[in-house]
């Protein structure tokens, strides 16, 4: 199923668009044990600590970069989300423009009730703005659309680091 916009797009566009359509998993790179940083993420949430969640955030993140052999991504965890007249900004991803390297950022608190973020609505905004990065420089998409398999990716992402999170919980080692 394609998304309405994509009728919208150029026939350059409709063709990444189709290749990233494609394109419906996104397993962890061999070896990748990030159930730890998965928890520290978590726990820094439940603790509302900013410093500790930007940090776990950093440390997954490169840890992601470095698996996949992709250029670095700063982090950057904000306080609380913009909001706008169509709904709350979750996560935004800048790519390298005028600044090295490219940028993710998070807020951990709703917009309009100040609340902390969900944990695993946390994660999978992490993980979704990592996934315009991997379109970039992993799949070397000329562009990143939302398309059905970009979501199919980052929730096959955010699923394979939440199990290791479980399994490092129940003490249950996975890879």
């Amino acid at each position: 199923m394609r998304f309405a916009y994509y009728a919208k797009l150029s026939p350059a566009d409709q063709r990444i668009y189709r290749r990233s359509d494609a394109i419906e998993s996104l397993p962890l790179p061999a070896g990748l044990r990030a159930g730890e940083i998965v928890a520290r993420i978590r726990d820094g949430l439940a603790s509302d600590d900013l410093k500790a969640v930007q940090s776990a955030c950093q440390a997954l993140v490169d840890a992601l970069v470095a698996g996949y052999s992709v250029p670095r991504i700063r982090v950057r965890v904000l306080a609380r989300r913009p909001s706008y007249d169509y709904g709350e900004l979750h996560g935004l991803y800048e790519p390298e423009e005028d600044r090295l390297p490219p940028r993710i950022t998070v807020w951990m608190r709703t917009a309009a009730r100040k609340q902390v973020v969900a944990f695993k609505t946390f994660l999978r905004t992490v993980v979704h703005e990592v996934a315009h990065h991997l379109d970039y420089e992993y799949f070397k998409l000329e562009e990143t659309f939302h398309t059905e398999g970009f979501y199919k990716r980052e929730s096959s992402l955010s699923n394979a680091l939440l199990a290791q999170c479980m399994a490092l919980e129940s003490g249950v080692d996975r890879a």
